[in-house]
C-alpha cells in the first residue's frame, strides 16, 4: 500500500545539493541566502517565559492558554489595526507550515475540490492540496476559474518568494468574491510586519473585511518577526466557526503547541520591542543586498515586503543560481515556487550583517 507521499513533489531544496557544495567550496565560506531561517537570537524576554514553565508536567491545551489568545488578539490590533477579533478565534498552530500543510485536509477538503494558490507561491500550498486530494489552481486573479467554484482561495502579503504587496482593494475583491460563492478565503499574513516600499494589510483589517471574519482565516507565524523558527510558533485567528472546527479536529489529532512555548509566544507577542529591532536588521541588510544586485546588473522585481528580492537578469533561473554559487552564495531559483518563476531567483535577508557584507563584496567583483 501507498502513502500519500507518492503523490508530492520531490522536497524542492534537495535539488539545489550539488551547487551548494559549490557554494560551499568558497575560500570564505557559504553565504547561505537560499531559506528565510533566522539567524539572530531570541529576544531574553521570549526565552525567559520559555523556561518559566518547564517545570509543568501535566498536558498543554489545543487552544493555547486564554493569556497567550487574549496576547494574538491585542497584538493583531496593536501592530496590524485589526478589530473585532475575540479570544475564542484564536487558535496556536505548531508553527504556520504545518497548518498550510493540514489546513485543507482539517476543514474537509475532499479530493476533487479546487483550491486555489498564487502564481507564484509558497510550496507548500500546493502540498496542503494534494494531500487532501485536490485540484491545485494557481492564478492571482480569480477570471480565470469560469464556473468552477473552488473550496479554498489562498493570499498571501508580502508573497513569498516575490515580496508582492497586495493592494486593499484586491483583497476586498477577492473576499466579496469568495463569500459571495461561500468560499473560505485564507490569508498567509507570516510577512506582515516587513512592509519595505508599500504598508501590508491584514485581510481581517475592517478595510478588507467590512468589519466580519465570516469566510475568512489569518495565518501568522513568529517565525519572522520573533526569530521563532527553532520554537515552531505560529497561530491561526479569524472566523470563530471555522477556527472552532478546526480545534475540535486537531484536539483529536493530538496537534498540541507545548506548553512552554505556548508561554513564549505569549510575552512575544505582548512586547513590540524585539520586533522593531528584528524589523531594523532586515531593512539594513536588504540596503545592502539591493543595493550590490542592481551594481551587479540584476533587477529586483515587486519585492515591496517581506524577507526577500525577487531578482532576475532575464536568464534562465538555474543559471543565475550557478553563477551566484560559483562566488559562494546559495539562492533559490524561481522555478520552486512555479512555472512562472523561470527567471528569476529569490535572494533571502536572513544571514548575519557580517555575511551580507560578504555577499555584497563576491558581487562587485
Amino acid at each position: 500500500m501507498r502513502g500519500p507521499g507518492h503523490a508530492l513533489p520531490d522536497f524542492p531544496w534537495d535539488s539545489l545539493a550539488d551547487l551548494a557544495a559549490r557554494a560551499r567550496s568558497h575560500p570564505d565560506g557559504v553565504v547561505d541566502l537560499s531559506i528565510g531561517t533566522p539567524v539572530d537570537p531570541v529576544a531574553p524576554v521570549i526565552q525567559q517565559a520559555l523556561t518559566s514553565v518547564a517545570a509543568l508536567p501535566g498536558y498543554p491545551t489545543t487552544h493555547g492558554t486564554p493569556a497567550l489568545r487574549e496576547a494574538a488578539v491585542a497584538a493583531l490590533a496593536r501592530r496590524h489595526g485589526v478589530t473585532g477579533i475575540g479570544p475564542e478565534a484564536v487558535l496556536p498552530t505548531i508553527g504556520s507550515k504545518e497548518l498550510v500543510a493540514w489546513l485543507p485536509t482539517l476543514l474537509g477538503v475532499r479530493a476533487g475540490d479546487i483550491v486555489v494558490i498564487p502564481e507564484l507561491a509558497y510550496p507548500t500550498y500546493d502540498v496542503g492540496a494534494r494531500l487532501a486530494g485536490a485540484r491545485v489552481h494557481r492564478s492571482d486573479g480569480l477570471t480565470t476559474l469560469g464556473p468552477a467554484t473552488p473550496a479554498i482561495v489562498w493570499l498571501n502579503s508580502p508573497a513569498n518568494p516575490t515580496g508582492r504587496v497586495l493592494p486593499v482593494e484586491h483583497l476586498r475583491k477577492v473576499v466579496d468574491w469568495a463569500r459571495e460563492r461561500g468560499v473560505v478565503v485564507v490569508s498567509d499574513e507570516c510577512y506582515l510586519t516587513l512592509g519595505w516600499t508599500a504598508e501590508p494589510i491584514s485581510v481581517l483589517h475592517r478595510d478588507v473585511s467590512g468589519g466580519s471574519a465570516d469566510g475568512l482565516l489569518a495565518v501568522h507565524s513568529l517565525s519572522k518577526c520573533s526569530s521563532l523558527a527553532g520554537y515552531r510558533a505560529g497561530y491561526v485567528a479569524g472566523d470563530p466557526a471555522l477556527v472552532s472546527s478546526l480545534l475540535q479536529v486537531r484536539k483529536h489529532a493530538g496537534m498540541i503547541v507545548p506548553r512552554p512555548v505556548q508561554e513564549a509566544m505569549t510575552a512575544a507577542l505582548a512586547d513590540d520591542e524585539h520586533v522593531a529591532v528584528q524589523r531594523a536588521r532586515f531593512a539594513a541588510r536588504r540596503v545592502v543586498l539591493l543595493e550590490s544586485l542592481t551594481a551587479a546588473g540584476f533587477r529586483v522585481d515587486h519585492s515591496e515586503g517581506g524577507l526577500y528580492l525577487w531578482t532576475t537578469r532575464d536568464e534562465d533561473a538555474w543559471q543565475t543560481v550557478a553563477w551566484f554559487a560559483d562566488r559562494g552564495i546559495l539562492v533559490a531559483p524561481g522555478t520552486f515556487y512555479g512555472p512562472t518563476g523561470s527567471r528569476h531567483v529569490r535572494v533571502a535577508l536572513t544571514a548575519t550583517d557580517e555575511r551580507i557584507a560578504a555577499a555584497a563584496d563576491r558581487l562587485s567583483v
